[in-house]
């Protein structure tokens, strides 16, 4: 960005940013000592889009305590736009995932700022700093108009078996959709690409066969259990080993399925989850093709926003500037 200028772009409508939350600093220019021509504002306050939109870590919210988010809002003022900031949940617009973001939407034009309404009932602990007052909330009256929340089940059911360290690319589905979600994901795709799974050494085998649909490591075990865990006490470590239901959410899908980090065993099967699984829960459509080694596949998948979290919030910022 520190060598793009006016010059390079015609115009722009609206204006996104993902960045990685230890390089938040940016944003907030000699407020942080950070020279101004490496911060992201600087192309934005150049092509003077109608909409900006930032997404990050719902963690931005307490960064600094709290320090950051005014430095945004400062920002965004100094550049004459209004600018307002919720923590939304994936869940509420299809996604299987309890995966929250903080999104930062900016009007060049001013007026009142306002958050894609949720679509699905689906619930979920919001237990970080900001989630009374940021998190949209669902009325009880109004969420027996919603569509049920969508599971892992619905996202991954219609894939084939594999086996630990296997690879399937470029193979027909197997049956048809079994889900509403199943048939938006399929659009406009027929072949199954980057269904490939990292391999499990002999101690993780032995561990899943104690692991229950939607249970964790209490499940295994004491003598099983990594070292670390061995000393953990029962509720450290929630997410940890475990194996996802067909019936739940997905937690947050990582930059690596790695049951050590998280719930990443198939709901079904005695193996991490593949790649193509881990963008179904993301809602990363069929036709999307991941490239790069498995490790690189999965961190793509990790880092982005889930494209139907990403869809509700692109037309809501299309109706806030037409």
């Amino acid at each position: 960005l520190s060598n793009v200028g006016a010059s390079h772009i015609a115009s722009c409508f609206r204006f996104n940013s993902s960045p990685p939350l230890t390089y938040v600093p940016w944003f907030c220019g000699h407020a942080w000592g950070i020279n101004s021509t490496n911060c992201y504002l600087r192309i934005a306050e150049i092509l003077r889009p109608k909409a900006i939109l930032i997404e990050n870590v719902p963690g931005l919210v307490s960064l600094g305590k709290g320090t950051v988010v005014e430095a945004i809002y400062r920002q965004f003022k100094r550049m004459g736009y209004a600018v307002d900031h919720k923590i939304l949940f994936a869940g509420h617009y299809g996604v299987p995932q309890m995966r929250f973001r903080t999104i930062f939407i900016a009007l060049c034009d001013g007026g009142k700022i306002d958050f894609p309404e949720p679509t699905h009932n689906a619930q979920a602990v919001a237990n970080f700093t900001g989630a009374k007052e940021l998190c949209l909330k669902i009325p009880p009256l109004f969420s027996q108009h919603l569509s049920k929340q969508a599971t892992v089940g619905d996202a991954i059911s219609d894939l084939p078996e594999l086996s630990p360290g296997e690879a399937l690319h470029d193979i027909v589905y197997p049956v048809p959709p079994q889900s509403e979600l199943q048939h938006i994901l399929r659009a406009g795709s027929t072949r199954i690409y980057n269904h490939a799974c990292a391999k499990l050494g002999k101690a993780n085998l032995e561990r899943l066969k104690y692991i229950p649909q939607g249970g964790s490591w209490r499940d295994i075990p004491h003598e099983l259990l990594p070292a670390g865990l061995q000393r953990a006490r029962r509720s450290d470590h929630t997410k940890r080993y475990g194996r996802l239901h067909p019936d739940a959410m997905c937690s947050t899908i990582l930059t690596k399925c790695d049951p050590h980090w998280g719930s990443f065993f198939h709901p079904t099967q005695d193996r991490a989850l593949s790649v193509r699984e881990a963008a179904r829960i993301q809602t990363f459509p069929d036709r999307y093709i991941f490239t790069g080694s498995l490790t690189e596949q999965f961190e793509q998948v990790g880092n982005a926003v889930p494209p139907l979290m990403a869809k509700a919030i692109g037309e809501k910022i299309k109706q806030l500037i037409a």
